[in-house]
């Protein structure tokens, strides 16, 4: 009995014991100490027996990277070191690793100012010299706002020991640390009178002369660093930098272009003289023949600079910019006298002559051409020259800077048409498409005649596919003068059809905007076309045949706009409308023809040119779900998935809406699939009972957390509200998935990490969409919020049993739609699908598949599009191409051109291998994680993450199967 009385005794002590101090003991934390940094580095130089082991272990140390914290201590060591060191290649790695140390972020150098300019002053090496003034710009950058220690810094660099330093590389660091540090602003403080009241403009100038050309083009890049710190340049600088564009050394020379280009945008009206004669001119035209004179400099780097400041110089007057088409210098560029000028001179001459003509016999005045030009021989004809030039990179330049000039004048357009023509033929092919962009652009300021036509159009036998389909891209927005242009267009892109056939797509896009702008050119040409006869029937074409398909969509452009083109066409052409319209809608336009049952498009148009009608059936379709929670259980799943379905059809029929519609249709089906796997009579049974349900519900969570990352990554246009509502179902879909596996798993043990992670992804929503949760009143989100005390504190079962609540009683989030969504999308043109030709190899080698696709609306192609490769025994690999492999042919669009090498081993029969597109995500690249407020600093990583090691893939494209016959294998 006494031993019993002794052990319920200890028992209830030990239960006392436990209880009271847990609920208030905190979990222990760990510090974890680090060693030292200068006290390994001082350890290390103490080792050093000779410079050559001190900068051994200096280059060491320059590998590792310094805490901000243990940065003033390493500072301080080599400070120390330094004063002790003779060798001058130590005291230059130490000078450059004080620089390094100053960009170190969390630390302030201004504690080590005073060393360096102490250091400066007593050292002897001109390298070192210059690594310690470049130490003293890299402080000064970073503490830019401090005007103390800016003063102290320039006083350093005006000294005339350093400015007239026998060292270039000295005086090239003074002078980059006056232009990026030199009193840029009018109001200084009496601290900084001294520096300010310096002319830092005249300091810098003086060295335009230097005898060495590394510090004359150091003196005028500080000069250019000062205007781009605010600072307005002396016109007097104009005279300075137009003698250094003759200068010996090219460096000097470039940077004096850009000098020359500064001050014509500052002083562009100003009056400057010419040179040996009485007449003015503006600046801004003396320095556009200057610099049209330097893109002929033997120098193909200051000819490439030259010909792209050209562009940006719109203030030019006009006639000054059409003598750069012209080689000839027409009438010297001389300023004309009147006739009565004329007469006053020779009557004021007063010599005899033979009676014929008052002053006939008076000398002619003596003229030196190039003395009393406006303008520079040598810039007359400058994009000519540009354009003839034997180095690429100056003809890219020059047809880039027409561009920019012609897109500014439409007279100066017409004039340069026949020039950038002539760049189709080039030799280098970046520079044929480059020319074809350029016309692009200034396509609305110019009309093509038939020849400059005939010319552009040979291009079209161009290999690549690049040029080609920017050619289709001129030819969309380009304007021709006469149907022989329209018919002489539509020939060569049925050639090039008939050649290229993968360029099908491309040519019928071209041909649908060359027949809307050109209605009344393509009218006379309709006869023709169609091979109608007004007294004979001719034979119907083939609707299958590309060519046929691509004259009626340019006829059926043109006949939008022109209402009496209807009447020239056959019965078989009315069929045939109605069929490309329903094949092809993207390509075909609406319109009113008689015998077409659903032309009353138009008419709607007619009436309401404001409303679109599929737009409108698109918003009350989403109205209509907006009173779903007054529903019943049944009712509610009948009208998703009538709303569902008749979303979809919108998105197949309106290629505009297709984007909006499928993202709607896309949140509805979560929310049905969510709304079936809470169904009440099922959740109401024991877990034992109904095992298929478990698993019908787990396969419900996996599809909507698939449909919620499908609708974050494949849909672009999407705003705050969207993204909110994406993450606010997928917690949802979690939440039940943790009600599954409570429902399914043995044990509470494996529902803890859950919990947490649970816990976490709510508190993630709430920090990136903190200014959303207003708008998501009753919502599960909302709910969770409240009773986050409760949750934090209830055991794993408490809180599912709170999840299935929260979840049944959570009201329906409604959609709202911005104005546009695109969704991401991929067809492979090549291989083509089904092909009857099929690809030969020798089992256990390598072939080559070659993959050309077309990507709509894709994200960051290059690092998410990927190419999926399934064999017949059901092995899969995954291709990710080069971004080489990736064009731009316009906004939103891309085009991928690749190649996949296959081998299998145990080939044996022939088979057939199925090709896709994937678009790859991951959860840390989220939309969320772009809002998400970062208020300890700019780096995230210290932001926990619940999604890092989410990733996946999204089916891009349809697969294409394509026919591998493999031959066997020689041994």
């Amino acid at each position: 009995m006494a031993a019993h009385l002794k052990k319920r005794v200890y028992e209830e002590f030990t239960k006392v014991v436990q209880q009271q101090p847990l609920e208030e003991l905190q979990a222990k934390k760990l510090r974890l100490t680090k060693p030292s940094k200068s006290a390994a580095l001082h350890v290390d130089l103490c080792k050093a027996t000779s410079p050559a082991d001190a900068l051994q272990f200096l280059l060491q140390f320059a590998r590792k990277p310094v805490e901000a914290d243990s940065v003033e201590g390493v500072v301080r060591i080599l400070l120390e070191y330094y004063y002790k060191e003779n060798d001058s290649s130590v005291r230059l790695k130490i000078a450059s690793l004080l620089g390094l140390l100053s960009r170190t972020s969390g630390f302030c150098p201004d504690s080590i100012v005073d060393d360096v300019i102490n250091i400066l002053q007593n050292e002897k090496s001109h390298q070192v010299l210059a690594q310690l003034l470049d130490t003293l710009l890299e402080i000064g950058i970073k503490l830019q706002e401090n005007i103390l220690v800016r003063v102290r810094l320039l006083d350093v660099a005006y000294k005339e020991m350093l400015l007239s330093d026998t060292s270039h590389g000295v005086r090239n660091k003074c002078l980059q640390l006056i232009g990026c540090l030199g009193a840029v602003d009018k109001n200084t403080t009496k601290e900084s009178e001294n520096a300010a009241g310096k002319d830092v403009q005249k300091i810098i100038g003086d060295y335009f002369g230097d005898q060495d050309p590394r510090v004359r083009t150091a003196a005028i890049k500080a000069m250019l660093q000062l205007h781009e710190r605010g600072l307005k340049l002396q016109q007097a600088m104009y005279g300075q930098a137009c003698k250094l564009l003759s200068d010996d050394y090219e460096q000097v020379r470039s940077a004096a272009v850009q000098l020359t280009w500064v001050l014509s945008q500052i002083y562009p009206e100003s009056i400057v003289p010419i040179p040996s004669s009485n007449e003015e001119i503006r600046l801004v035209d003396d320095a556009f023949g200057k610099v049209c004179h330097m893109a002929s400099d033997g120098s193909w780097v200051v000819r490439v600079q030259a010909c792209k400041l050209l562009g940006s110089m719109q203030q030019v007057s006009p006639h000054f910019l059409e003598q750069t088409l012209d080689k000839k210098l027409m009438s010297d560029l001389r300023r004309k006298r009147t006739a009565h000028e004329r007469a006053k001179e020779l009557y004021s001459s007063g010599e005899f002559s033979s009676g014929r003509k008052w002053g006939d016999d008076t000398p002619k005045e003596e003229l030196d051409t190039g003395a009393v030009n406006l303008i520079e021989s040598g810039a007359c004809g400058a994009f000519v020259h540009g354009l003839e030039d034997e180095m690429y990179e100056v003809r890219i330049a020059a047809v880039e800077s027409l561009c920019l000039l012609a897109r500014s004048s439409r007279p100066f357009a017409e004039k340069c048409l026949d020039f950038l023509v002539d760049m189709f033929n080039d030799e280098i092919e970046e520079v044929r498409l480059q020319s074809i962009h350029t016309m692009r652009k200034i396509s609305d300021n110019i009309t093509l005649r038939e020849d400059q036509l005939d010319t552009v159009l040979a291009v079209l036998e161009d290999s690549s596919r690049d040029i080609r389909e920017a050619l289709h891209e001129l030819l969309c927005c380009t304007n021709v003068s006469t149907k022989e242009c329209i018919q002489l267009a539509l020939v060569e892109l049925l050639k090039n059809l008939s050649k290229y056939p993968t360029d099908r797509d491309s040519i019928w896009k071209c041909l649908k905007f060359l027949g809307s702008r050109h209605p009344t050119l393509v009218l006379s040409l309709v006869p023709e076309l169609l091979s109608t006869h007004p007294f004979f029937d001719t034979p119907e074409p083939d609707m299958d045949d590309p060519a046929y398909i691509a004259v009626l969509v340019l006829i059926f452009n043109a006949a939008k706009i022109c209402p009496t083109m209807p009447a020239l066409f056959s019965d078989h052409t009315f069929r045939h409308y109605a069929y490309l319209r329903d094949s092809l809608s993207h390509l075909v336009p609406a319109l009113s023809l008689p015998g077409v049952k659903w032309s009353w498009i138009p008419d709607l148009e007619r009436e309401a040119p404001h409303e679109d009608p599929s737009q409108q059936f698109l918003q009350h379709s989403l109205e209509r779900v907006h009173n779903l929670q007054h529903l019943g259980s049944q009712g509610t799943q009948e009208l998703l998935e009538f709303t569902i379905r008749d979303l979809q059809r919108i998105g197949e029929l309106q290629y505009e809406l297709a984007g909006m519609a499928d993202f709607s249709a896309t949140y509805l089906r979560c929310h049905l699939l969510l709304i079936k796997a809470l169904h009440e009579k099922l959740w109401s049974l024991a877990a034992p009972l109904y095992v298929s349900q478990n698993s019908v519900t787990a396969a419900a969570v996996k599809q909507i957390l698939e449909e919620t990352y499908k609708m974050e990554f494949m849909y672009s246009g999407l705003e705050n509200r969207q993204v909110a509502i994406i993450h606010h179902m997928r917690l949802q879909a979690k939440a039940l998935q943790l009600l599954v596996t409570a429902r399914t798993t043995k044990g509470v043990e494996p529902l803890f990490g859950m919990c947490e992670q649970f816990l976490q992804e709510v508190d993630s929503i709430q920090r990136c969409f903190i200014s959303e949760l207003p708008q998501m009143q009753d919502s599960f989100v909302d709910k969770l919020l409240d009773l986050m005390p409760r949750l934090v504190n209830s055991k794993p079962l408490e809180m599912v049993k709170i999840l299935q609540t929260t979840l049944r009683q959570s009201s329906f989030l409604h959609l709202t739609l911005p104005e546009q969504i695109h969704k991401a999308s991929a067809q492979i043109i090549e291989p083509a699908a089904e092909s009857d030709n099929p690809i030969r190899f020798t089992s256990g080698l390598v072939v080559a598949l070659d993959v050309d696709a077309t990507l709509n609306h894709v994200q960051e192609p290059q690092s998410t599009v990927k190419v999926q490769v399934v064999y017949p025994d059901g092995q899969m690999q995954i291709i990710h191409p080069k971004p080489s492999d990736f064009r731009n042919p316009g906004e939103g669009r891309h085009r991928l051109i690749t190649q996949v090498y296959l081998s299998h081993t145990a080939w044996t029969e022939p088979c057939q291998i199925e090709v896709r597109l994937l678009l790859a995500y991951s959860s840390s690249r989220s939309k969320a994680s772009s809002r998400s407020p970062t208020p300890w600093g700019d780096s995230t990583e210290s932001i926990p993450s619940t999604e890092n090691s989410t990733e996946g893939t999204i089916h891009l494209s349809k697969p294409v199967k394509v026919f591998l016959m493999p031959k066997p294998a020689r041994r």
